[in-house]
């Protein structure tokens, strides 16, 4: 068996390194066109419900359309476009329409986790995506329908 030249070797070794190169930025375009751009967000429990505020930080003047799981169910969908002045003042948005408010009507007493997701279309709007809003939200419904963070666990 004759031994391959040091030529040939150095070409098929640039060959690999170029195919390295061009897979890497096929998989970097795609995680950039499939996975959704970096949300930034928070929620928060007020008396009547969650409410919150979410900005795509890639697009910071758009509406975002948020879902809320409660409990590991899905509960609402909703867009994100209520006024949230302190979330401009901050810095994190191009205008104040990035608040949302999710009342809780129908849960039963008790306590419970509320989760925010904020909805990402990509591909034509063919894949869509969530991510999670800050983190999760434990809260607990009175028997007068009010809802709280305090009391017993």
């Amino acid at each position: 068996m004759k031994t391959p030249s040091t030529s040939l070797i150095h070409i098929l070794i640039g060959k690999s390194i170029l195919e390295t190169i061009f897979v890497g930025a096929l998989a970097v375009l795609t995680f950039i066109n499939i996975l959704p751009p970096y949300f930034h967000g928070w929620s928060e429990v007020t008396n009547t419900g969650i409410s919150g505020w979410v900005v795509n930080d890639a697009a910071p003047w758009d509406r975002v359309e948020v879902q809320l799981f409660v409990d590991g169910k899905f509960v609402a969908s909703g867009v994100a476009n209520e006024s949230r002045p302190d979330v401009m003042a901050a810095g994190w948005s191009k205008d104040e329409r990035h608040g949302y408010m999710f009342p809780m009507t129908s849960l039963n007493t008790g306590w419970h986790e509320a989760r925010v997701y904020a909805l990402h279309a990509s591909g034509d709007a063919r894949r869509k995506s969530l991510q999670l809003v800050g983190d999760p939200t434990s809260f607990s419904i009175d028997t007068n329908r009010r809802v709280s963070r305090t009391g017993p666990r």
